[in-house]
């Protein structure tokens, strides 16, 4: 009979499948080494294990004992399936801009999940990084991982993926493609390739916000590039060790926008359904096309499944928030289609300023439609509003109608947005959409910001 003794040993062995639709504009052969097909669904299922071998040989980890990591979502679940195996607990660490699917993930896996913030320094107290050093250092019989800088991670990838990679195409892969994060895939994959063909050409998938990139072009740690950003799995604030630049022959960074469009675009015109890093692997692809000619074969690996983004890269409010859902927008009623459904906040003339002031707050809004009995006959504008209470500090027992400005003036939803611009100005901050049936709802200068593509 044929059996696996126990989950881990369904590591690895995963497809390699040629890529037709969204690589029809390439020169080259391109093959997608698709890492879910492992038991925790994601490429880092192999060096999870390989640390926790490594770490149980020289002692590191012991019996009963507790592994503590700060992780993505993606190797916490690796860890976890090993701690299951081998009888271990385990707490993982992660970052709050990480998928809620992600936590839930670890938690039904038996994983302590500490949720941290991310816009910190990796050395700031409350950052993942020194939560989970933090942690390690309280409790008793517990082991830091460290994916950054353990070895094994590289060693896991020198090991399995990058042979497998290297049988699976004959030998005749030209280009290895990857995202990079811990650096572990990009440096054990590539230390393989290159000993068995130094013409292998290595090529890292980075983000804007991380230091990848330009460290590798110039040798400069510019912290100044560091900022938050939406992708996950890849890019850094840090250098971990396990990122062996000599390897590597060069970088691309690709936006948030363009990682999430095209992880969608995998599901919809390849019917790959895997997860953003991917998204990012294949849209990095297409950016380097120049570089591939017709008898190249060229191996581009996806991290993770899909599953894991469900409510954000799969969700369509999710993206159109972020302005990543191309939907064209030309008119009034497609600035407001997705709130268009919310009640108007307006102010009576006979109420208080302080209401204003209160409905202001409440509903985090700049400006406030003034009605009567007539109709709009007023605005209220955060502004003047702060101008006149600078002039007279009684302002807020006052009624409304002694401080408003203008009414906004009302355009009908079919007006352009180019008409509605220049309505908009220093002295008129917002209009009034006529939406019929007596209802209407106020654009602004964020709305039409927002439209920016």
């Amino acid at each position: 009979m044929k059996y696996a003794k126990n989950i881990l040993e369904t590591i690895g062995n995963t497809p390699m499948v040629k890529l037709n639709k969204l690589t029809a504009g390439i020169d080259a052969l391109v093959l997608a080494k698709v890492e879910t097909f492992n038991p925790g669904n994601s490429v880092k299922d192999r060096m999870a294990v390989k640390m926790i071998e490594d770490a149980e040989a020289d002692g590191r980890l012991k019996p009963g004992g507790t592994i503590i990591e700060g992780t993505s979502g993606n190797t916490g679940m690796g860890l976890a399936l090993g701690a299951i195996v081998k009888g271990y607990k385990l707490v993982c660490v992660i970052s709050d801009k990480q998928s809620k699917e992600k936590m839930d993930i670890l938690r039904a896996v038996g994983a302590r999940v500490v949720v941290c913030p991310t816009d910190v320094e990796p050395t700031d107290p409350r950052s993942y990084y020194s939560v989970s050093k933090r942690l390690a250092q309280e409790t008793p019989n517990s082991w830091y991982v460290n994916q950054y800088d353990n070895l094994s991670n590289t060693a896991a990838h020198y090991e399995q993926t990058g042979p497998e990679i290297w049988e699976q195409t004959e030998g005749k892969i030209t280009h290895f493609v990857v995202g990079v994060g811990t650096g572990g895939t990009i440096s054990g994959v590539a230390k393989y390739l290159k000993e068995r063909n130094p013409d292998v050409k290595i090529w890292g998938i980075d983000t804007y916000g991380s230091v990848f990139k330009k460290y590798h072009e110039t040798g400069i740690f510019d912290e100044n590039e560091i900022y938050s950003y939406v992708t996950e799995g890849i890019g850094e604030d840090i250098l971990p060790k396990n990122v062996d630049f000599s390897l590597i022959d060069g970088f691309t960074k690709v936006t948030d926008k363009d990682a999430a469009v095209y992880t969608r675009r995998l599901a919809l015109e390849e019917g790959i359904f895997v997860g953003n890093s991917a998204g990012a692997a294949i849209k990095g692809v297409l950016q380097l096309k120049e570089h591939f000619k017709p008898e190249d074969v060229v191996v581009v690996l996806f991290h993770d499944s899909g599953s894991r983004y469900v409510g954000k890269m799969f969700n369509d409010d999710w993206m159109r928030e972020r302005g990543y859902l191309d939907d064209e927008i030309t008119k009034a009623e497609d600035l407001i289609k997705d709130h268009s459904d919310k009640p108007l906040i307006v102010v009576r003339t006979e109420e208080l300023v302080s209401h204003a002031i209160d409905r202001l707050r409440k509903y985090k809004i700049s400006q406030i439609p003034v009605i009567d009995v007539e109709g709009f006959v007023g605005s209220i504008d955060e502004t003047d509003l702060f101008r006149s209470y600078v002039e007279d500090k009684d302002i807020a027992e006052k009624p409304i109608k002694d401080i408003m400005g203008k009414p906004y003036p009302i355009v009908q939803a079919n007006t352009s947005i180019e008409e509605i611009s220049k309505l908009i100005n220093k002295d008129n901050q917002a209009v009034l959409v006529d939406l019929g049936d007596g209802r209407h709802h106020i654009i602004t200068k964020h709305d039409i910001i927002s439209s920016i593509k």
